[in-house]
């Protein structure tokens, strides 16, 4: 509805433009003529009728008036153009266009404009420029000073790849002792795991011995046995 409410104002304020009482051509009247106090009330008079019919259509609308609040601000502004159009400037009222005509006017605006360039160059052009200049001196200092300082950068690499280098040969040696004295102890206990290896297995090779000892002697007295046993059943007893 809003947007309804204000393509209604523009066709109304289209229709007042286009008029044949428009302000526009009231305007226009007042650049081609004389300004005259008579027509330049009716044309006043006109534009209070036409805005105040404008704003009777809006106000006796049905539909609109839940919407009035919304639309004083565009009702104030339709008036203030429309009474902007009714009262022209006096330059528009009271002089006619000349484009071509040469008067002083362009050797006034010459000699400003030369003013102001002299201007411009005394307070902007060259303030800047000796800005930039000094600003561009200091880069360069300061580049300078860095490519001077590349010999202490370079000094300080050649330290830090020293001390490196150190802390790698300490790391090394260190590595090393660590691995011998680990290869030590490995082969201490590796000896040790030997020789009780060695000592069991002396020991089983004892008790084997005494076993089969053992074992000799009982098979021997038990063949004795069979064998007295076996004469003692061949040859009967006399």
């Amino acid at each position: 509805q809003i947007i309804q409410i204000e393509l209604h104002s523009q066709i109304l304020l289209f229709s007042l433009l286009q008029s044949p009482h428009s302000p526009v051509k009231h305007k226009t009247s007042l650049l081609q003529s004389p300004h005259s106090p008579v027509k330049h009330k009716t044309h006043t008079n006109s534009t209070s009728k036409i805005t105040t019919a404008m704003a009777t259509m809006i106000i006796a609308s049905p539909k609109l008036k839940l919407h009035l609040s919304k639309l004083k601000s565009l009702t104030l502004a339709t008036t203030s153009l429309s009474l902007s159009f009714a009262f022209p400037p006096p330059s528009f009222a009271f002089e006619k266009a000349a484009l071509f005509d040469f008067n002083l006017t362009l050797p006034i605006i010459v000699v400003e404009f030369l003013f102001l360039m002299v201007a411009l160059d005394k307070l902007y052009f060259t303030p800047l420029g000796n800005f930039m200049d000094e600003r561009d001196t200091s880069i360069r200092d300061k580049l300078n000073s860095v490519k001077d300082t590349s010999e202490e950068v370079k000094q300080l690499e050649e330290q830090a790849n020293t001390v490196l280098k150190a802390a790698r040969a300490e790391i090394a040696l260190a590595l090393n002792q660590m691995k011998k004295e680990t290869q030590v102890e490995v082969e201490a206990k590796i000896a040790e795991g030997r020789k009780k290896v060695d000592a069991e297995l002396q020991e089983a090779r004892v008790n084997l011995e005494r076993q089969k000892e053992e074992t000799i002697k009982a098979l021997d007295s038990q063949i004795a046995a069979l064998s007295q046993d076996i004469v003692n059943k061949v040859l009967p007893t006399a």
